[in-house]
């Protein structure tokens, strides 16, 4: 056993002990890394749906913002819009949002009116929009659906 002195202090410092073996058996190590894989393996599938949950929930929450500005659009103007970049150049949004599965501003399916509502409206207007994305939700719909 060594020690040492410093400012009167005595540190001992004991060596490694012989009596047991040093580390963890291969058999430990299985058994350890056998329980991750278990555990990752549960959770891998409820962490994918909770990420499509939340897609979806951002789909709804976009779909109701662009319906929602249609009608103020209408409203305001008198007539619909002609395409969803009016939206943006009429300072009702800062941009369009991103459609959360296709990943993209430009796939929304916008769903337009028979006829025009004004006559000053050169074509017809647009009445909703949908998702572009050829997916289907959890419930067992289609995204171009809602």
């Amino acid at each position: 056993m060594e020690s040492a002195s410093i400012d009167g202090f005595i540190y001992r410092h004991e060596g490694k002990s012989t009596n047991g073996p040093e580390g963890f058996s291969l058999l430990e190590m299985m058994l350890v890394i056998a329980v991750i894989l278990i555990l990752a393996s549960i959770s891998a599938p409820i962490y994918m749906t909770a990420v499509v949950r939340a897609r979806e929930a951002v789909l709804r929450d976009d779909l109701f913002t662009l319906r929602s500005l249609i009608d103020r659009f209408t409203l305001d103007n008198r007539r619909s819009p002609t395409r969803l970049e009016e939206f943006v150049e009429a300072g009702y949004l800062g941009r369009l949002p991103t459609d959360p599965f296709t990943g993209s501003n430009e796939t929304w399916q916008v769903e337009e009116e028979s006829a025009p509502l004004s006559p000053q409206q050169p074509r017809p207007g647009i009445v909703g929009v949908h998702s572009g994305s050829n997916l289907v939700s959890l419930e067992g719909t289609p995204y171009s659906s809602w």
